[in-house]
């Protein structure tokens, strides 16, 4: 088990919290379970501070795989080691499955209803809105970054122009891009240790 969490943090107090709390999440998410989490884990369950789960979220991003499941892998590990791991990716799945395997099977063929296209634009939008007001929200995280805002705020637009605008793919972005600001903070905490 971890050790203690800092003082004002809580902390899953069972397998069944972990498992409960992402599988409530997970049903939340439309679009996206991201905006969600944030809120729940930081604000509401106060498991995490923002800048820790800008941290976890981060290391989740460039992992393969989708960044939510590997996100509740990091917040189960924390928490529980292997099983905690094991137990927020399943709360995280299940019934998302369950649920996306009920309707396959019942509405198989609803897919080229003109209202149904409508609706799924209408989904479309939403969960942009809410990713963008996860990543307004997701800034104040970068306050005490050793890149300093400049520097955060040039290699967000960087990669916002390369992949929105430029069409770049992200096996070219992500390494280009996240070896800079690697370099970067490394230069920056080497500069801040020699001061």
């Amino acid at each position: 088990m971890a050790d203690a969490p800092p003082h004002g943090l809580a902390r899953p107090r069972s397998l069944a919290d972990l498992f409960l709390t992402f599988s409530g999440l997970a049903l939340q998410g439309f679009g996206g379970v991201l905006a969600v989490a944030q809120r729940v884990l930081c604000e509401h369950k106060r498991w995490l501070t923002p800048a820790e789960f800008l941290e976890m979220l981060s290391v989740a991003q460039i992992l393969p795989g989708p960044n939510v499941c590997n996100l509740s892998l990091a917040i189960g590990d924390r928490f529980f080691g292997w099983r905690g791991a094991f137990v927020a990716l399943g709360g995280m799945l299940f019934l998302p499955m369950v649920i996306v395997l009920v309707l396959a099977a019942w509405f198989s063929d609803a897919g080229a209803h003109p209202l149904v296209t409508r609706v799924l634009h209408g989904m479309g939008i939403v969960a942009a809105g809410l990713i963008a007001g996860t990543s307004l929200k997701l800034l104040a995280g970068l306050r005490g970054n050793v890149l300093g805002p400049l520097l955060c705020g040039l290699f967000g637009g960087g990669a916002f122009v390369a992949m929105a605008l430029l069409h770049w793919p992200l096996p070219i972005v992500l390494p280009v891009l996240g070896a800079s600001a690697w370099l970067c903070a490394w230069w920056q905490l080497g500069r801040g240790r020699a001061a």
